[in-house]
């Protein structure tokens, strides 16, 4: 019924999302983009902020102080799966042929974020659409201590989904009428969100012509 009534264009609508989906299918987004590698083009700070205006009511009912902890542990689990899905499938991946799903330029774009940032990375780039998605699996590819990743995992997960959340919670409840313009607000995210991640991806294709020079 479920996949009936979203077609591909319908995931990628944090408003339909939710309004069809609920809190399963938002919980099962954010696992999947949050550390499987096919899930780099769902909606994640947009869908965070939607979930936020639209908790405690008609399409959302659960209260946003259940939804917040319910999203952090699908964001941690999330990533932990994409950290063991690049300890198991390094060379598998390395010598993947690209498709749609997966692209060599997203391992060397989050490669150059985390050399970047180090550690700091697993925080900073849940903030960052495909970044916060492939930083767990590199980090499994780099055999990164998995107790450190783990507790800078959990640092990311929850200041990425605690203010998310609460941004659209608490606009929600001081404007009401905001969400009246809910697409006009995920267009606008979806804008800001991709700056910087145009800005790593063009730092990473520097980085690999200084070493096509060399």
């Amino acid at each position: 019924m479920l996949g009936a009534a979203l077609s591909f264009r319908d995931l990628l609508n944090p408003e339909t999302i939710i309004q069809y989906g609920g809190l399963v299918l938002l919980i099962g987004i954010i696992f999947a983009e949050t550390g499987l590698f096919f899930g780099f083009f769902l909606p994640g700070d947009s869908l965070l902020f939607a979930a936020g205006l639209l908790c405690e009511s008609k399409y959302l009912s659960t209260p946003v102080g259940i939804l917040i902890p319910l999203l952090i542990l699908a964001a941690i689990l999330g990533s932990t799966v994409g950290y063991g899905i690049g300890r198991w499938a390094k060379n598998y991946l390395e010598h993947r042929k690209e498709n749609f799903f997966y692209k060599k330029k997203y391992i060397d774009m989050t490669e150059t974020f985390y050399q970047r940032h180090g550690m700091m990375a697993f925080v900073l780039g849940r903030f960052l659409p495909i970044v916060r998605t492939f930083v767990p699996i590199l980090a499994g590819m780099a055999r990164i201590d998995f107790k450190k990743f783990w507790i800078y995992n959990l640092l990311g997960a929850t200041a990425w989904i605690v203010s998310m959340v609460l941004a659209g919670y608490l606009l929600g409840n001081a404007f009401p009428g905001l969400i009246d313009h809910l697409e006009i607000i995920v267009v606008v995210m979806i804008l800001v969100s991709t700056i910087p991640v145009i800005t790593t991806f063009l730092r990473s294709q520097r980085k690999v012509l200084k070493e096509k020079v060399k």
